[in-house]
């Protein structure tokens, strides 16, 4: 029996090692990223020792109680429910706590950069009309079923492909001209709704000069599967020779290097 146990507690531990080491954290290629997988880091470590303590509990449960012949009623045990009653509150005060620090990051939430006066973006008719920022400024449109991008200043037009400057802070607005789409780059963790008639903000820092594939998440028709573009992002020197060479023209995205 004390055999049994100790190969139990065994598995259990190579277990837990197994999904620590699975999870382990990587270097975030955005600040998008970086906020979600440290809360998601945040909410496992502490999920974790909490599910093979359960799990320990009930090994035990069931090792020792499991030829019991004569079961009893539990106990009352108000110093035991008080306890197990408070630490559940704390665990949800420290998630609730957690996440809320995540959503109201600019970079989650976008309203929560612009000034209070301009959250709202409802009611604009264009581009050019969207309150200004100090992030570099792209504009996106949605299509069946193309993406389209084009920089303001410059008037350079891209098509599946958006262009942005590696670690300066950027604003993407999207929009749609048929139905819903939504843009979503899994790598940096960028996901963002554009709606017919209506803009709505994503906004990024990306720490990695490269390509990220980008998809449509929303599904938008019978080509919603081939709705993918790239999100190249290059150094911002080469982000401005490459807005002032292409100039007034639709052309594609540098190499990102």
């Amino acid at each position: 029996m004390r055999g049994r146990r100790r190969t139990i507690l065994l598995l259990l531990l190579s277990a837990l090692s197994s999904l620590l080491a699975l999870t382990g954290p990587v270097v975030a290629q955005s600040a998008n990223r970086e906020l979600i997988d440290g809360l998601e880091y945040q909410l496992l470590y502490v999920a974790l020792p909490l599910t093979l303590f359960v799990l320990l509990i009930l090994v035990y449960a069931a090792v020792k109680f499991h030829d019991n012949d004569d079961p009893q009623p539990t106990r009352e045990d108000p110093a035991l429910e008080i306890t197990w009653t408070t630490a559940t509150a704390i665990i949800l005060l420290f998630v609730g706590l957690s996440g809320y620090s995540v959503l109201v990051s600019p970079y989650v939430s976008p309203s929560q950069a612009l000034e209070s006066d301009t959250q709202n973006v409802d009611g604009y008719e264009s581009f050019e009309e969207l309150p200004e920022t100090d992030d570099e400024a792209v504009y996106v449109t949605g299509y069946q079923w193309e993406w389209q991008a084009t920089y303001p200043g410059a008037n350079v037009t891209t098509e599946d492909e958006i262009v942005i400057p590696a670690d300066e802070n950027v604003t993407i607005w999207l929009t749609s001209d048929d139905v819903i789409h939504s843009l979503f780059v899994p790598d940096l963790s960028i996901k963002q709704d554009a709606f017919p008639g209506q803009f709505t903000r994503a906004r990024t820092i990306v720490y990695e000069p490269g390509r990220y594939g980008a998809v449509c998440a929303e599904f938008c028709g019978a080509g919603h599967s081939r709705m993918d573009a790239d999100v190249v992002v290059v150094d911002p020197e080469t982000y401005d020779r490459w807005l002032a060479e292409n100039e007034d023209t639709v052309t594609t995205a540098p190499n990102p290097g």
